[in-house]
């Protein structure tokens, strides 16, 4: 129990990192339309905190092993902060991009900080409830972070400097703490091909994944604007999102645990594609309808990543595990990173329905592709015990690695 309220620190700062930069990007968005920026601009910001995050996750295991956690913690906080402070300072969407890439790099960093400290502290005896927990305090703090939108004017200084002191707020829990440092983790190699061999099926997934969640999370606020919703519903719009994703896991867990976890996802794709017309479709019946849909667009497309993490490790001996891991998160980056810039593209061009065709073609070729490898080779008689896998840094792979392992 000791051990436990010791976590509390680090589950403090989990959730204040993630209530100022969750609430980033539907914010960027909206005081992008406020500004003038154009649909791509808004895009390219969207894009931006991907490519933040995937050098973050390169570059952290590094620092800390130059300075430790604590000064890597204070040094990847600041790099957050100064970018939220810095949108009031000048209204360029090339600019915000460069603060988004800063964002990006403080989430990533920060946690992959966090959870440096949580493999060195958890014992296999607190293991799985640390990483309920953990989990917990992800999700309830990223869908909070969706609901403060409402509150927070567009292009606003208070709205942006508000973010900024959450932001800085997240290094006094870690900071203060009493703990003794751990040692510096090996950063995992990034062997982006790994994951291919193992299951070319499950790196197209965890792509798809990455196109699905990141075009919504950053270019949902510019469909709910043009299908109408007010700011604070375009929040319980994302918020619905994040919902229907945590209610979905457990039901997908046992599914994939129980069937041919290639079935699993090919099914999951087909409901993703059905949701994705049902909101087109539905985008005109008022808030209700777009909230239930939203909910049903979480449901179908959160769990994909997971699903397709679980079908890899399948295949993947236990010392690769860690590797794998990185590489899935590597692949998820590139889908993330691609998304949400042609999202805007081809709603400049075609309209809102657009975002959600894009998607519904992602996971079209994803179906397909899911039928032409249940031809190729049988699925596994022995797997891994399926895991809720967050896409939080490359260290999360040693957290995971006891489950996978039936530990």
């Amino acid at each position: 129990m000791r051990l436990m309220i010791s976590f509390a620190a680090l589950f403090l700062s989990v959730a204040l990192l993630q209530l100022s930069n969750g609430g980033l990007g539907p914010l960027d968005a909206l005081s992008g339309v406020a500004l003038g920026f154009t649909r791509g601009q808004i895009g390219l910001l969207g894009s931006a905190h991907f490519v933040g995050f995937f050098i973050g996750c390169w570059w952290a295991p590094r620092l800390m092993g130059s300075v430790g956690h604590s000064r890597a913690f204070a040094a990847f906080t600041a790099s957050g902060a100064i970018g939220l402070i810095a949108h009031v300072l000048v209204h360029d969407p090339y600019a915000w991009a460069l603060m988004r890439v800063a964002a990006g790099i403080c989430v990533a960093g920060c946690y992959t900080v966090i959870e440096a400290w949580l493999q060195d502290k958890v014992t296999n005896d607190i293991r799985g409830r640390t990483m309920s927990i953990y989990r917990l305090v992800d999700m309830g703090a990223s869908l909070m972070a969706q609901l403060i939108i409402g509150v927070l004017e567009p292009a606003d200084y208070v709205s942006y400097n508000l973010l900024a002191l959450t932001c800085c707020a997240a290094l006094l829990p870690l900071t203060l703490t009493r703990t003794r440092q751990p040692e510096t983790p090996d950063a995992p190699r990034l062997r982006p091909a790994l994951a291919i061999e193992c299951s070319p099926l499950a790196a197209a997934g965890v792509v798809v994944a990455g196109l699905s969640s990141a075009a919504f999370r950053m270019i949902g606020p510019l469909y709910g604007q043009e299908v109408g919703l007010r700011p604070d519903q375009i929040g319980y719009f994302l918020a619905a999102f994040v919902l229907g994703g945590a209610l979905a896991q457990y039901p997908v867990g046992w599914l994939a645990d129980k069937f041919d976890r290639r079935l699993v996802l090919i099914w999951l794709s087909v409901a993703a594609i059905l949701s994705c017309g049902t909101t087109v479709m539905l985008a005109d019946t008022g808030t209700t309808g777009v909230l239930l849909t939203a909910g049903f667009f979480g449901l179908t497309t959160f769990p994909i990543y997971s699903v397709s993490a679980a079908h890899a490790h399948d295949f993947a001996e236990s010392h690769e595990r860690i590797e794998l891991s990185a590489a899935l998160m590597f692949l998820f980056a590139l889908g993330a990173i691609a998304s949400p810039l042609l999202a805007s593209r081809l709603i400049d061009w075609t309209g809102p329905s657009a975002l959600f065709v894009m998607i519904a073609v992602g996971h079209v070729v994803l179906v397909v592709f899911g039928l032409v490898r249940m031809r190729a080779r049988p699925t596994q008689e022995h797997r891994t015990p399926y895991v809720y896998a967050p896409r939080t840094s490359f260290l999360i792979g040693r957290l995971l690695k006891n489950s996978r392992d039936g530990g």
